[in-house]
């Protein structure tokens, strides 16, 4: 019954690593029915992560009960803040074991992944597994999406059901109040300098062009917002003025001189790290739209409004006036510039400049190089919808598995692009095995991992903090290239960029995974 019901609501491609307390449930699995195996729990929920967002519907989880779903948690906490829709389930031992706490049994199963989901049961009766299975669904999907957590007894599967036939279907777009809406777009007319700044959930709900539009007839200054997991406007767009930065100070200094700053899609904001200042320049106002309650709850500063973003930018758009009076914004410097003889190792800006004279036009891209993000940003700019991805957590290990659900995501969307895994030599240690599936299924991606032999992002944490001597910052000894190839990847090392433009027009048409291993130099975050 829960099989046929799972068929209903298009969730037949399952993400796991099948634990004993599980095998009742994948027993005599469907052939109608996709099984996704990684090698641990935490590349699994990035797995489906990437998957969710590319294909905009749940995705359906199974780990091992207890310390498998202690592994999970840590992208569990990614896919929490990035609102993806995962149906977490795991095995609990059997009803008969439970009351005597045994051995990989859930101990307290609910309350294990709070608060990282947004529902979490396990069903009092073997009869309510299937509508456990439709109320998580539901939970999911519905704004503000994410995952939920299921923990079902293994001995449910063997209950016999005569049918379940109470499949239901559920909204996921919630619409703004149109009054508050329009002294919004009041204003927002009013305005003589404005700023947007468009976050994750306009890309998400398929915003993306109305987000051009509104900014075109504004004739606004247009941020990327900070710390952002989903691109959500071209950025080699001409009203386009880069990131935002990180920090209050920073961001505060970003927006002197807008009168108003409207934040659409996103937190007002992810602030990190803590360097004082002012919430808003002196003079300066914020609004915000978003379709996430806590999100609005949270933010520090400004009046913020509830509503599906793609909806209330495509309703701003006939509220709001032209700003053909206003003074067009300049357009963003980009400081491109390249040494004569290049330098041995590379910096990232060159590796970047390499990737950026090779990279096909329609390539996504997966970064988890914190380091390096604002030289992604000045040489491969996003410049179409769903084709940027990081993590939303700020916890490394959620790139190079993220990038495997992509890649599936774009198969079972019938979607043929290149996939590039943007990796620091530190994050691509923490979930290495994931590798092995995107061999396995024979994936195209590429996986560029910059090795600079530290955690670069922390030594400039440490200068920020005023920190020195912290242990632990540096990373000899590690032969990524060897690695990759034990997990069935192509897989080499290059110093040079033209070795790297090579070897990325090799990959791009390479039947299977490839790991190019580019040495670099330490590059100090912008902070």
């Amino acid at each position: 019954m829960t099989y046929d019901l799972l068929r209903s609501l298009g969730l037949t491609t399952v993400f796991g690593n099948p634990g004993s307390t599980e095998q009742p449930f994948l027993q005599e699995f469907p052939d109608d029915f996709t099984y996704v195996l990684a090698l641990q729990e935490a590349s699994v929920i990035a797995m489906a992560d990437g998957f969710a967002q590319v294909t905009g519907r749940p995705a359906l989880v199974n780990v091992h009960s207890s310390a498998g779903l202690g592994n999970a948690v840590g992208n569990l906490v990614a896919a929490y803040h990035g609102s993806t829709p995962l149906i977490v389930t795991s095995g609990q031992q059997h009803r008969e074991l439970v009351i005597g706490d045994p051995y990989l049994g859930n101990r307290e199963a609910t309350t294990m992944p709070k608060p990282w989901v947004k529902w979490s049961y396990e069903p009092a009766r073997a009869e309510d597994v299937p509508e456990a299975f439709m109320r998580a669904y539901a939970m999911a999907l519905q704004p503000p999406a994410g995952p939920v957590y299921l923990s079902i007894p293994l001995d449910d599967w063997k209950r016999p059901l005569a049918g379940y036939t109470r499949a239901r279907t559920v909204g996921n777009r919630v619409a703004p109040d149109p009054d508050r809406l329009r002294q919004f777009a009041d204003r927002i007319s009013a305005s003589s300098r404005p700023a947007l700044v468009f976050g994750p959930e306009v890309d998400r709900g398929g915003g993306w062009d109305a987000a051009i539009a509104l900014a075109e007839k504004l004739r606004a200054a247009v941020y990327g917002a900070p710390l952002l997991d989903r691109a959500s406007f071209p950025e080699d767009h001409p009203l386009f003025r880069g990131p935002l930065g990180m920090s209050v100070k920073t961001i505060s200094d970003r927006l002197t001189g807008h009168d108003l700053v409207v934040v659409i899609g996103a937190e007002a904001f992810r602030y990190y790290p803590y360097v004082p200042g002012d919430y808003l320049p002196a003079g300066t106002e914020l609004l915000q739209i978003t379709a996430n309650p806590e999100v609005a709850a949270a933010a520090r500063v400004g009046d913020s409004l509830l509503g599906d973003t793609h909806t209330a930018i495509g309703l701003l758009l006939n509220m709001v006036a032209d700003g053909t009076a206003r003074t067009a914004p300049a357009p963003m410097e980009r400081s491109r510039e390249l040494p004569r003889t290049p330098n041995s190792p590379l910096t990232p800006a060159e590796v970047y400049a390499a990737l950026s004279r090779v990279r096909p036009a329609d390539a996504v891209i997966v970064n988890e190089s914190t380091s390096t993000m604002a030289q992604q940003v000045e040489w491969l700019p996003t410049v179409r919808t769903g084709s940027f991805f990081a993590t939303a957590s700020g916890g490394i290990g959620w790139g190079t598995p993220a990038a495997v659900g992509v890649a599936l995501g774009d198969r079972e969307k019938g979607v043929e692009r290149p996939v590039l895994g943007l990796i620091g030599d530190g994050s691509f240690q923490y979930s290495v095995q994931a590798v092995w599936t995107a061999a396995q299924h024979k994936l195209p991606i590429v996986y560029v991992v910059m090795r600079n032999g530290e955690y670069s992002i922390l030594k400039s944490f440490a200068v920020l903090e005023e920190t020195p001597g912290v242990p632990g910052l540096d990373l000899p000894g590690l032969d990524i290239a060897t690695l990759a190839r034990g997990f069935g990847c192509r897989a080499v090392d290059v110093r040079t960029t033209e070795d790297l433009e090579r070897e990325l027009t090799e990959a791009l048409s390479a039947d299977t995974t490839t790991v190019i291993v580019v040495s670099t130099q330490p590059q100090k975050a912008m902070l």
